[in-house]
């Protein structure tokens, strides 16, 4: 039994319920960043439902529009002619990708439990989801046994394990079953010998793979035997069940693989299996602790559901928006894992055929919010599936670019899949034909350099960069008065009103455009300074940072959302794409532009009187905007407000429905309020409320290649350690105050 110690530390890093999930939106996520359940914790009928990464409906496609290129020409002259009826229906003609669709994630499957029921009720019933083990479990007690389920998906392994126990021998009774109910495209389930079962089947459509999930059964003492499609175990002691996936698009023979993965697994000792699956999962996430003080045991000892509710009753609890830190921090590790697929819409988890957006990679904001909290948040490693992600993109992208629009270098539009189609998505006007999405997912290479100060990365990264920047130099237009334009384009996903009453979303220079044009050509330009390459083309890149548009304000002092002052059809839009420059760019700051950060302040306060916010993913957005703006109270506010309008009883973000970004975003922000380092500066608790007056933070990292620790107690910085892994000039600023710290790589500096 773990000391009392140790279980108070726990409770503070747990999900917990009193009662088994009514509904997926209260299941328990658990993941290996490619395999992936939702844990419900029934006592008799128990369903963990499965997903793994690359089990997506169909193949790849050339969806690029011929059609695209000859008509580019007129879609201009008609934008720039502002006859804009015509434009958008030529357009929506012309540019959509053939088809219209991408690909869409699919579930792999459930994992059905069946144990014999004694009609009573459970006693003492907990479900838990413990983030400092990475692992969730069960127990109650009937008949006067208590019965313990843990489980969780290792890493270091490939497999999800479930350990299945009683204080009683031989009480272990249970039948289990894979099922995909009236899913398609399920062929069969099959003995695997007298311990496991494989499901097979193929992921439909024109080029579509196959998948497989493989269990085996490892129990002591009673029997186990497959009749039909179920494993059926009586009287054991103790079971542990190994489960498998595999796909195509991995391995040539997928059955083959997941039985060797599985069997390699199942030949360890469960004890093997949980320590290996412990120091993998705890070299990652115990290098970031976090405590906002304010310890409430009234609330802090109530189930993690009973606490969300009374917050949202507008009960505050420090405790529980740390825990939902950490949970992000949780998510990310267990969705996005190196050699995994990227994060999704739904991380890993969806249980739909099909899904809302297609669980894929929506690029305009939400693949990027993904994974916001990746470097800060000390996860480096987790970002990696996006780089590989963006480098499967090159291919296609630059049939994209040539084809779509006669341009150099990749392009992608606002939605990519597992193929990395980059034709646009749907015919969605105000979305689908914009072509910044690879330019965006490129800034997150230029980030990973930024604090990790790795030049062997960087130079592998720089021609990824710079081909996505010689498609934005030819696709750039000259306007009328000698500035450089993006044409067509849109404000994701926004629609402006023309005086005459009519609405338009094409445009001639969205501002978001020229703010994204503008950080990754400032990338490009230093990565290659400090590369020393590409001296004439830096000089062609600054040239085209002087022509471009600069920002300006509107009529109502805010910050204006494209080149026009327009007014909004919906002044509460979920988008506020135009403040990218706030954030994740840096082109307004409070200390250097202070017109542009009070622009920004307006146009925060014109979005949330409207009501904007109404998304999870938004109001994310939205708390990172207010923290760079140091802003501690807007800050706070709109992190409750997250809890208590868009989040779920598991804590996963609601959209609604589900969508993942709003955890990670949510998590990013409240990073950002203790710690920001864009400005090359590492400005320590800038947006830091009072009701967090007491509290601590270790591990978060820096750009610069910094990583840091801080105490403070009553708003005030108590102290602060810096560990630096490059030399060099270190500023740090506390409140108004800036030094400068002469730092030695490996050393640890405390102030």
């Amino acid at each position: 039994m773990p000391s009392t110690e140790q279980t108070k530390k726990e409770d503070g890093l747990t999900l917990w319920y009193r009662q088994p999930a009514a509904e997926w939106n209260e299941a328990l996520p658990i993941g290996n960043g490619r395999l992936g359940a939702m844990v419900f914790g029934q006592v008799e009928k128990e369903r963990i439902q499965l997903n793994e990464d690359s089990v997506w409906y169909g193949g790849p496609r050339d969806r690029n529009n011929p059609d695209a290129l000859p008509n580019l020409p007129r879609i201009r002259e008609l934008i720039l002619a502002g006859r804009l009826r015509e434009a958008q229906e030529l357009a929506s003609l012309a540019l959509p990708g053939l088809p219209e669709c991408q690909r869409h994630y699919l579930p792999l499957g459930d994992l059905q439990l069946f144990f014999p029921g004694t009609g009573q009720e459970a006693a003492g019933y907990r479900r838990v989801l413990d983030l400092n083990r990475g692992t969730a479990t069960v127990c109650y007690e009937l008949d006067g046994v208590r019965y313990f389920r843990e489980m969780f998906a290792s890493y270091p392994d490939q497999v999800m394990v479930i350990r299945i126990r009683a204080d009683k021998p031989g009480s272990i009774s249970l039948q289990a079953r894979f099922n995909r109910n009236r899913w398609k495209y399920l062929e069969r389930t099959d003995k695997w010998g007298q311990d496991g079962l494989v499901m097979r089947g193929n992921c439909g459509g024109a080029g579509g793979g196959e998948f497989v999930a493989v269990m085996k059964s490892v129990q002591e003492g009673g029997s186990v035997r497959t009749i039909g499609e179920h494993l059926v175990i009586e009287q054991a002691d103790q079971v542990t069940l190994v489960i498998a996936g595999a796909t195509t698009l991995r391995f040539d023979d997928p059955e083959k693989a997941g039985k060797e993965i599985a069997l390699a697994a199942s030949g360890r000792a469960y004890p093997e299996l949980l320590e290996r699956h412990l120091v993998d999962y705890s070299s990652l996430f115990s290098r970031v602790e976090l405590s906002l003080g304010g310890a409430d045991s009234s609330t802090s000892s109530l189930p993690t559901d009973e606490r969300l509710e009374l917050v949202k009753q507008g009960k505050d609890d420090p405790g529980l928006v740390a825990l939902y830190f950490q949970f992000g921090r949780y998510l990310l590790m267990s969705s996005s894992r190196p050699g995994s697929l990227p994060a999704n819409l739904q991380g890993i988890w969806n249980e739909s055929f099909l899904p809302p957006w297609d669980s894929k990679f929506t690029i305009n904001i939400n693949t990027q919010m993904n994974y916001w909290l990746a470097e800060n948040c000390n996860l480096a490693e987790c970002h990696l599936p996006l780089f590989d992600m963006i480098e499967k993109m090159r291919e296609p992208g630059r049939v994209s670019a040539q084809v779509m629009y006669g341009c150099r270098g990749f392009t992608a539009h606002h939605n990519t899949d597992v193929w990395a189609d980059t034709a646009p998505q749907d015919t969605y006007l105000p979305a689908s034909f914009w072509p910044m999405g690879a330019a965006w997912l490129c800034l997150h290479l230029w980030e990973h350099y930024r604090f990790g100060q790795d030049e062997v990365f960087l130079r592998d990264a720089y021609p990824t960069m710079k081909e996505a920047a010689l498609f934005l130099m030819d696709y750039l237009i000259e306007g009328s008065n000698g500035h450089l334009i993006t044409c067509p384009s849109v404000s994701p996903e926004n629609t402006y009103l023309l005086p005459n009453g009519e609405s338009g979303v094409m445009c001639a220079g969205a501002s978001m455009d020229f703010q994204i044009i503008h950080a990754l050509i400032s990338a490009c330009i230093e990565s290659a300074e400090i590369l020393d390459s590409d001296e004439l083309l830096r000089k062609e890149w600054q040239e085209i940072l002087t022509r471009l548009p600069a920002p300006a304000i509107g009529k109502h002092g805010q910050i204006q959302e494209w080149m026009e002052d327009y007014e909004e059809l919906e002044p509460g839009h979920r988008h506020i794409s135009h403040l990218f420059g706030l954030y994740p760019g840096e082109q307004f700051t409070v200390e250097e532009t202070p017109e542009f950060a009070a622009a920004a302040r307006v146009t925060l306060e014109r979005r949330l009187a409207n009501g904007g916010g109404h998304t999870g993913w938004s109001r994310a957005w939205i708390i990172n905007f207010w923290a760079r703006l140091q802003d501690a109270k807007k800050s706070r506010e709109n992190v409750m407000a997250l809890l208590s309008h868009s989040t779920l009883p598991n804590l996963f973000d609601n959209h609604p429905p589900f969508q993942i970004d709003g955890n990670f975003g949510g998590t990013a922000g409240i990073a950002e309020m203790l710690l920001q380092s864009h400005s090359g500066v590492l400005h320590l608790l800038p947006a830091l409320p009072e009701e967090w007056a007491n509290g601590h933070i270790r591990g978060l990292r820096a750009r610069g290649g910094y990583t840091v620790h801080m105490v403070w107690k009553d708003g005030k910085l108590l102290e602060a350690s810096i560990t630096a892994s490059k030399s060099g000039i270190c500023r740090i600023r506390v409140g108004e105050t800036v030094i400068e710290l002469q730092v030695e790589a490996g050393k640890r500096y405390t102030l």
